[in-house]
């Protein structure tokens, strides 16, 4: 058995690594990590260090045992400035990657700004070609995530500030032009949707700032909430010390490991002027997800056999 380590990986520039997304590079034969490369020992007034952001890459060449920071990804500006990149979804459709990131321009020391939803492609993961602005979501959207329709086409969940700071969704045929359809949970407030199969059933999952909700469907369109949920508490393993946050799931059929990110130093973290790098800082950590007889379990302090190998599957 092949343990996790912990923490899997901190970002030795920034010291901010979240909202991690997790794919296969072909062209390496190696895992990466993308992730929002928070600022977090930058002195700065208000939350200006969660803005300012590049997509920091994490790649593993040994089935996740061992990770290594890489540098940023190179995106097409669609204007000019230091501007801001949040919560990278990346997957593989059609003979390139796609990657659907919320992005807001500048660096805004508050929360009060337009976000919108931009589609980029690449054909190496680390070159990527501006596509277009989801503007049809609205100036409040974030926290993309893909995950293809059983009918075919793709159904895009994400967070709208503007309805609640539910989760939505919309549907394409081709990736590229969007319908918005409405609400796919609207129970309570929450972020960073990520919706995956495993055992054969499908499952959401989605920060509720205290914890991840956890839901079911049948098809991908009705959700029903589970019981509980989950990462509320701190772990016991290093660095796993606080609740998680926004999470991504990588499933291999009857097997799941989700990916998650916690600010060690700080027991119950709050955005404002009086945090501080320290508590700023924060780790990505794995755990492990089953599906027991229909219900998602999961499987965080106690060891568990973790192995990326392979090219990712839905």
């Amino acid at each position: 058995m092949k343990n996790a380590p912990a923490p899997l990986f901190r970002d030795p520039i920034n010291e901010g690594p979240t909202d991690p997304t997790v794919i296969y590079n072909q062209a390496e034969k190696s895992w990466w990590i993308i992730y929002t490369a928070r600022r977090a020992t930058a002195p700065c007034r208000g939350v200006a260090w969660v803005h300012g952001t590049a997509l920091g890459v994490a790649s593993s060449n040994d089935g996740g045992q061992t990770w290594i920071y890489r540098g940023t990804l190179n995106l097409e500006a669609i204007e000019p400035g230091h501007n801001t990149y949040w919560a990278p979804e990346v997957i593989w459709a059609e003979g390139k990657y796609h990657m659907y990131v919320s992005y807001i321009t500048g660096v805004p020391e508050t929360w009060q700004h337009p976000r919108h939803i931009l589609h980029y492609t690449s054909d190496n993961l680390w070159d990527w070609k501006y596509e277009s602005t989801l503007y049809e979501l609205g100036d409040k959207a974030i926290d993309a995530c893909l995950f293809p329709r059983p009918e075919g086409g793709w159904r895009l969940f994400y967070k709208n500030e503007a309805a609640g700071s539910h989760t939505q969704y919309a549907d394409s045929d081709d990736l590229y032009r969007w319908v918005h359809k409405g609400y796919a949970t609207n129970d309570c407030e929450q972020e960073g949707p990520n919706v995956f199969t495993l055992g054969g059933d499908a499952f959401m999952i989605a920060d509720m700032w205290n914890g991840m909700a956890v839901y079911k469907s049948k098809d991908l369109t009705h959700w029903s909430r589970q019981e509980g949920h989950f990462l509320s508490d701190p772990g016991i393993r290093q660095d796993d010390t606080c609740r998680g946050h926004h999470a991504d799931v990588v499933s291999f059929g009857n097997r799941a490991y989700m990916f998650y990110f916690v600010h060690p130093n700080a027991k119950q973290y709050m955005y404002g002027d009086n945090d501080s790098p320290i508590t700023r800082m924060s780790a990505i950590q794995v755990a492990m997800l089953k599906n027991e007889h229909g219900k998602l379990t999961l499987i965080r302090n106690e060891p568990f056999d973790f192995d990326l190998s392979g090219d990712q599957v839905w």
